[in-house]
């Protein structure tokens, strides 16, 4: 399949991305040229189906739960590296949901149309489930059979749960090593599974890799759905997706790296084309995640920010800090700070994502508020002695709306704020002030970083390193450069995070240690290691 574009533009789409007139005339222009995706015939699906090999190779996954159902997920694809390998046409998929691991006590069961215009992909939104429960559920097609995923609908509402049991994690680049993370994180008992980003990496594929890309570097859709299926032949990645429901967002190289909403990191990169490849990330992300027919992109427009709510124990705003920030200042490498990182026209969410933020947290029962997000909060130098040295594709490079949410948290006395971050492929504790240049500004946030699951390769426990942080920043706990994932632990009195390492990546086979853990007791802001 070409490149295509295979959801109607519309002149209201490109005005609220922000194009003037000129370039959206280049823009609308581009885009009639890109041919859309044949569909089937509306309501026709083909039911007695053979595949050439097995169809349910990317495995099963579940998302995005709410009280009294959640959202199954799966892709057909007996190729999954060369396009899937299916007929142009609309398959039926069975489905089914039991509330046994034997699957027989079936609680609903149902039919979805796999389509080519998604890839064959299937998004099951079950509803009607009993809260706070496990289900197992598996798919047909044909004759073949999924295997058996098992997922977990959240509380009630308006309950209070003694505890949510759930692991965090980001960055997993393919050619970097193997996924050993998850095959610990399978096997935890765990509630939730919430991913920040860089679930796949664009790049092309690089000699003396641990294991190699397929391709070069990504821009077509076929050439991301070939990279999203290769990353989810995975059998860790697997497992972890058939053993918990998964609450994911991105970053940017599911996309491509350090974008900000329609500028390349490139000097130069014209509007149009690389919305069209943006368009394209954006599809094929939805295609491949557990996410509900509510996130289907509309080109290259897809909102992911979104809540969660896991009765009145946790509120998690799952925040998009790509596709509404303004460009990075004085580059988007670490500098000191500059006029453009202190302008008050600088904006990392957006004003509709900030306004939903403010709203949420305002309204919020919940005794813990967690932003699920991409890129550090904290204001880390990382310039030993004199000079500075801030991150300015991190919040420190957007200091104005920083420092607004943090006086928001503070003003209007949002309980327990917690800051979950990816990005950095270190671990991180950290306590998010106000004023970082006042050491009398008080501490209104925890923010707990996790490190990569495998890029950076093996990594390691460098302590001279971890000291320049510390000492260069007072409100930084903890900081270490191993790989590995956060396992947290939330009761209605206190929050626990376990920093979950593995010693090497780039071999399979690798142990799990616990290297430190940090609580935050309930109405006191600030970590503590324990």
């Amino acid at each position: 399949m070409a490149n295509q574009f295979p959801l109607q533009a519309s002149a209201d789409l490109f005005r609220d991305a922000g194009f003037d007139r000129r370039q959206f005339i280049r823009a609308a222009s581009a885009l009639s040229l890109i041919p859309l995706v044949q569909r089937p015939a509306l309501g026709v699906a083909v039911s007695n189906v053979s595949f050439k090999d097995y169809p349910f190779s990317l495995g099963v996954a579940s998302g995005d739960p709410l009280a009294d159902g959640v959202v199954l997920w799966t892709r057909l694809a007996p190729d999954p590296l060369h396009g899937g390998g299916m007929p142009n046409e609309n398959i039926e998929v069975r489905w089914e949901v039991c509330s046994d691991e034997a699957m027989k006590k079936k609680v609903a069961h149902g039919m979805e149309v796999a389509s080519p215009e998604f890839a064959h992909s299937v998004h099951v939104e079950v509803s009607g489930l009993k809260p706070g429960h496990s289900y197992w559920y598996r798919f047909k097609a044909g004759d073949e059979v999924s295997p058996i995923g098992r997922t977990r609908t959240a509380p009630a509402i308006d309950s209070m749960p003694d505890r949510l049991r759930f692991a965090f994690a980001s960055c997993q680049h393919f050619e970097s090593g193997f996924f050993n993370a998850y095959y610990h994180m399978a096997n935890e008992d765990l509630d939730l599974i919430v991913h920040l980003g860089d679930y796949i990496y664009e790049g092309d594929a690089a000699h003396g890799s641990v294991r190699k890309h397929v391709g070069l570097e990504i821009d077509s859709l076929d050439d991301y759905r070939n990279r999203h299926a290769q990353y989810k032949t995975d059998t860790d990645l697997q497992a972890s997706h058939a053993a918990f429901p998964w609450l994911v967002t991105w970053d940017d190289h599911e996309f491509d790296n350090n974008y900000a909403g329609d500028i390349s990191e490139q000097t130069y990169v014209e509007p149009a084309a690389f919305l069209i490849r943006r368009a394209n990330a954006y599809q094929a992300f939805y295609e491949h995640m557990p996410l509900r027919k509510s996130a289907i992109p509309r080109g290259p427009l897809m909102q992911i920010y979104r809540g969660c709510s896991w009765g009145r124990l946790a509120d998690f705003d799952v925040l998009d800090t790509r596709q509404y920030r303004s460009d990075q200042p004085c580059g988007d490498g670490k500098s000191e700070p500059c006029p453009e990182s202190l302008s008050d026209k600088q904006t990392m969410l957006g004003p509709e994502q900030q306004t939903w933020l403010d709203d949420r947290l305002r309204q919020s029962p919940a005794i813990w508020n967690v932003l699920a997000q991409q890129v550090m909060m904290g204001r880390a130098d990382r310039k030993a002695g004199d000079g500075i040295a801030y991150s300015m594709d991190q919040w420190p490079g957007y200091e104005v709306p920083r420092r607004r949410l943090m006086q928001f948290l503070h003003d209007q006395q949002i309980r327990n704020p917690v800051v979950l971050t990816g990005d950095i492929h270190t671990n991180w504790v950290n306590d998010l002030k106000i004023d970082f240049d006042d050491d009398a500004s008080p501490t209104v946030a925890s923010e707990f970083v996790c490190t990569s699951i495998s890029s950076g390769g093996n990594g390691g426990d460098n302590r001279r390193a971890s000291d320049i942080i510390l000492a260069e920043n007072p409100f930084v706990r903890f900081h270490n450069a191993q790989r590995g994932y956060v396992r947290c632990d939330v009761t209605p009195k206190q929050w626990q995070s376990d920093y979950q390492v593995v010693p090497y990546v780039t071999r399979k086979g690798s142990p799990q240690v616990t290297r430190a853990s940090f609580v935050v007791e309930e109405g006191k802001a600030g970590a503590e290691r324990v």
